[in-house]
Formats: structure tokens, sequence, C-alpha cells
């Protein structure tokens, strides 16, 4: 009996920072084995024999692009930000680990711009702001990931017609995951999703087999 894990990368990496704290690429990447292998030792507490297909992560390169920043005025190289290195190496710590797959989609940058955010924008509008006393942390970057729930839906339903595994964890939180949840339950597979104690849509607990979420938030410093 085997447990494939699937994992939305962008999902853990900001929920993962939020539980836990900022951590370096190689703790951040045995953290995310180890949370991996909590959810594997709680179902081989129902099933000895249950054992690990594979765990895949599903994210996008760093931004290989200098972007216009509006108040400073300047380009931003992010060639040469911190997130890029720490991305990257990131990567190639998760290749380190056993039974591992990276699977890694394309940033859609042509129109990638930095915004002002919601909060300070809505100061501005009402007055309560004005431009001069706009800040840096004002202002996101903005651009669009490619190709990622495209191949978690495709190695849900590989998994689920070629019978690699008779369970699937995913670790995500948003509902573009339903239609193959919805395939791979109609193939017999027992479909967990694992929001990491954010809150999800009612209407999604139709479409899953049961939610499970390890390391609660009392365990947020756990390393």
């Amino acid at each position: 009996m085997k447990t494939a894990i699937l994992v939305d990368g962008g999902f853990y990496r900001k929920r993962a920072a939020y539980l836990w704290g900022k951590k370096e690429p190689e703790k951040r990447a045995t953290e995310l084995r180890a949370y991996c292998s909590a959810h594997l030792r709680h179902e081989q507490r129902y099933d000895d024999d249950r054992g690990l297909y594979r765990i895949f992560y599903y994210d996008c390169p760093p931004l290989e692009k200098t972007v216009y920043h509006p108040l400073l005025k300047r380009g931003i190289d992010f060639r040469h930000s911190d997130t890029y290195a720490w991305t990257n190496k990131f990567f190639e710590e998760l290749k380190k680990q056993r039974k591992v797959a990276l699977r890694l989609g394309e940033l859609s940058d042509a129109y990638a711009s930095y915004r002002i955010s919601a909060s300070a924008l809505k100061d501005v509008c009402s007055g309560q702001k004005n431009i001069g006393d706009l800040k840096e942390s004002d202002f996101t970057i903005s651009f669009q990931q490619k190709g990622v729930d495209m191949r978690i839906g495709l190695d849900i339903a590989s998994i689920a017609y070629k019978k690699q595994a008779d369970q699937i964890i995913l670790i995500a939180g948003d509902s573009d995951f339903v239609p193959a949840a919805k395939l791979a339950r109609r193939e017999g597979i027992d479909f967990i999703l694992d929001p990491m104690w954010s809150n999800i849509k009612d209407s999604l607990f139709e479409h899953i087999d049961g939610l499970m979420s390890q390391w609660g938030t009392k365990d947020k410093k756990k390393e």
C-alpha cells in the first residue's frame, strides 16, 4: 500500500514561514521532508504495510528579471536578490532528499511589475496617507506562474490510472485541484487534503476523503 504526497510549493513556503518562521534553505528542505514523513507515520498507525511512493514538489524558478520600482524610481535586478539565491539553494537541497521529485513550472514574467498593496491604496484613496508617505514595503512584486496546477493535475491522473499509489495526500490551499481529486476518487484513490491549518471552503469537503494537517499551530516553533 503506497502513499503519494503532492506539495504545492508556493503555498507550503508561505504557510511554513508563517507557522514556523523563516529558515535557511537546508533547514526548510529538511523540515518539508519531516512534515511529509509525519503524514506517513500517521497513516501507518492504521496500516503497518503502508509505504511512501514519492513526494512531488511543485514550484516555479525565481524571477530572473530587472523590474522598475515606481517608488524608488529605478530597476530592481532580481537575480541579485536574497530571494533568488535562497530559492535556488532550496531547490538544490530538495533534490538531495530521498524520494523527492521536483516539478518546476514557468514564470510568466513578461508583465512582471510592482503594485501598491491594497491597504496602502485604501489609505491613499481615503486621504489617510499621501503619495509622499508611501514606503518600499507598501509595494509587492506581481507576476504569474504557469504550469504548476497543470502538473499537479496530470500527476494525480497518472498516479490514479497507473495504480502507482492507493492514497494521495495533497498539501495545498485552493480549490484548483477539485477536478483531479474527483477523477482520483472515481479510480479508488483515498484523497487527503492538508491545508496546513488554513481555512478551506465548506464545499471542498465533498471532493476529498479526509482533512489532515500536521504540526498544529501550537508547534509554531518546531524545527
